[in-house]
């Protein structure tokens, strides 16, 4: 029999949620769990102090992020064979969706290695409870690509989607998202706009679409945005 000393640790990978905004919103769980992995892996080390210190958490941290991704997931997934503990997470909210972690999660799975979720906030989620939209079927789509044309196709295809559907876009993109909207979908289509989720400066609109983007238009358009829209026939 082997002895207790000569046994390999078994390693996990923790997928981490974390704060969209609010700093409180962090979980217990969460905390504890980054207050005890041995590793960190983190899209920006320095803003992941932001995050670290207040909590009392000092792990070993690494990078892992879009443009180093496909090869860190190999290291990482070595570190927990090894036995190590590690958590990843993204900026904010829920590593993988539409952020870096997608790749690690797979390596692990690809090896057999434990992987454990770590569930909080999601931006998609937390807009979707809070619009006054059906929420007993959706589908995420994230970020659409940055050309108009593409926007406009994405649009023609779904638009007679019979759940929800949620996009981000960037404070750089909005209003020409919400205007190859209203060509595509026209101006009585409902949908729900929120913007900088769970901070100091929290907008959600939720109407007709031209009444949300005259709304939008006497607003700031700085953060980070949700756009949920409604099937074809709902009114409010």
């Amino acid at each position: 029999m082997a002895s207790l000393s000569a046994v390999t640790p078994v390693g996990v990978l923790h997928v981490v949620a974390t704060p969209i905004g609010n700093l409180g919103d962090i979980s217990a769980r969460a905390v504890e769990v980054l207050k005890t992995c041995s590793v960190l892996a983190c899209e920006d080390t320095r803003s992941a102090r932001h995050l670290l210190d207040p909590i009392g958490a000092s792990p070993r941290m690494i990078a892992y992020h879009e443009h180093n991704e496909a090869e860190a997931a190999n290291g990482i997934a070595d570190l927990v064979a090894a036995g190590e503990s590690v958590a990843i997470i993204s900026e904010a909210g829920t590593p993988a969706i539409s952020d870096p972690g997608f790749r690690v999660v797979r390596e692990c799975r690809k090896r057999g290695l434990r992987v454990s979720p770590v569930p909080g906030a999601c931006a998609a989620v937390t807009a979707l409870s809070a619009s006054g939209l059906p929420s007993d079927g959706f589908l995420y789509l994230g970020f659409l690509q940055p050309k108009s044309s593409a926007r406009v196709r994405a649009f023609q295809q779904y638009q007679d989607f019979e759940y929800t559907l949620i996009f981000y876009e960037s404070t750089h993109r909005i209003e020409k998202f919400l205007d190859d909207l209203l060509e595509v979908m026209g101006p009585d289509r409902v949908v729900c706009v929120a913007r900088e989720l769970t901070k100091l400066y929290e907008t959600i609109f939720t109407g007709r679409l031209v009444d949300v983007i005259a709304q939008i238009k006497t607003r700031s358009t700085k953060g980070e945005f949700v756009v949920l829209i409604a099937k074809k026939d709902f009114t409010l």
